[in-house]
């Protein structure tokens, strides 16, 4: 039996980056470290950190572009009942990201919090899945015609309260330190969004209340044999009737 001597398999570059500069950040904070560092740490040169990353930023979030595509690509190949519960799904897929690596994602919700700049980005980040869904959402029903005309605004607004939902079980599973079963708090979430959305592609809007009848409201009409026809509602001023009976008689 011979010992396999072959090298251990190297981890992708992009990988090394962002383990070199997340590093850095946890040791010296966010601000205090440049790209120059993330680079001298990593053993390469600027030119192959801006490859892979527009920025900083960037690097602290070296997994969303990739769960991006993810989800794009089970949005494409979906073919369910139930849009909302493809959704529904399709979130899923960010959760099965962030528990993948628990003590990172734990780190990586405290830098978070601690930097502005990085909320920033992150609501950016969460934005281009809000729209994912959305656009999913739309072509599902832009051709239903039982979906209504209001099928891209409830597209958005379901969209919404997908990410809501999921972000609301997965703060809340970062927040305790990544214990207990992520999956429970999102799906607990997650469930809330389908009893309220699910199934139905069009929700009958309410008419408009009809304006409640003016009170001093006087109508006339002059038939072909002048025969004046006055209708009154109880109530209405005398001035007011007595100047439509002028206005139908011309008198006024």
């Amino acid at each position: 039996m011979t010992e396999d001597r072959r090298p251990a398999k190297k981890p992708p570059m992009r990988d090394v980056l962002a383990e070199a500069a997340f590093a850095l950040f946890l040791e010296r904070g966010f601000e205090r470290t440049t790209v120059d560092d993330i680079v001298a740490r990593a053993g390469v040169g600027r030119r192959s950190f801006f490859r892979y990353f527009p920025s900083k930023e960037d690097a602290v979030f070296p997994d969303h572009e990739g769960c991006l595509a993810d989800m794009t690509a089970f949005l494409a190949d979906a073919d369910g009942a139930d849009p909302v519960a493809t959704v529904c799904d399709g979130a899923r897929l960010v959760l099965r990201m962030y528990a993948e690596k628990p003590e990172f994602s734990v780190q990586r919700y405290r830098l978070t919090r601690e930097v502005p700049g990085l909320r920033t980005y992150e609501l950016s980040v969460v934005r281009r899945y809000e729209r994912t869904l959305a656009g999913y959402l739309e072509r599902r029903w832009a051709d239903d015609p039982d979906a209504g005309p209001d099928f891209a605004l409830r597209a958005e607004v379901i969209a919404a309260s997908v990410v809501a939902a999921h972000n609301n079980g997965l703060r809340s599973w970062l927040r305790s330190g990544g214990k207990g079963d992520a999956g429970a708090e999102v799906d607990r979430a997650l469930e809330l969004v389908r009893t309220v959305w699910g199934g139905a592609r069009t929700r009958p809007v309410a008419p408009a209340p009809e304006p409640e009848p003016d009170p001093a409201a006087v109508s006339s009409s002059v038939s072909d044999d002048e025969v004046i026809v006055m209708v009154a509602r109880k109530g209405a001023p005398m001035w007011r009737v007595v100047q439509h009976i002028e206005s139908a008689l011309g008198t006024a």
